[in-house]
């Protein structure tokens, strides 16, 4: 197969992108109930609105998801497994809540460092807890 730009582009259907952001949704759902977050963290992790936030919460969003978005969901999600490999799980899920001084989070809690530093951060996170786990 010859590879043009046509055959780089995403050529899968609306309905396949619509059920994958739906999983996104639902697992960072589930990473944010398990981290105790309150909404307005929350919604500035997922990088969405409170109020887009509350209907993702409620499952009555019926959007989609921008590149950022389901970038934030993975590396969330990603964190959120690296924590649990790391720490047992009562740990995994209170470290983002916890006040950290390491360099990286310079006494935040890591969830308001994220929130506040966006994808970025969000990525340096969870590169932070991979290095712990010896994975760099």
């Amino acid at each position: 197969m010859r590879l043009t730009a046509e055959t780089l582009t995403d050529s899968s259907p609306p309905q396949a992108d619509q059920r994958a952001d739906g999983v996104a949704v639902k697992a960072m759902r589930r990473v944010f109930a398990a981290w105790r977050l309150p909404a307005p963290e929350a919604a500035r992790l997922a990088g969405v609105s409170e109020r887009t936030w509350s209907r993702m919460k409620a499952e009555s969003w019926s959007g989609r998801l921008g590149d950022d978005q389901r970038i934030r969901a993975s590396a969330l999600v990603g964190l959120y497994k690296a924590l649990h490999l790391y720490f047992g799980d009562d740990l995994a899920d209170r470290w983002p809540t916890l006040p950290n001084r390491g360099p990286l989070f310079g006494g935040a809690t890591p969830a308001r460092h994220m929130a506040e530093g966006g994808l970025p951060a969000i990525l340096a996170a969870r590169d932070h807890v991979d290095a712990l786990r010896g994975g760099m």
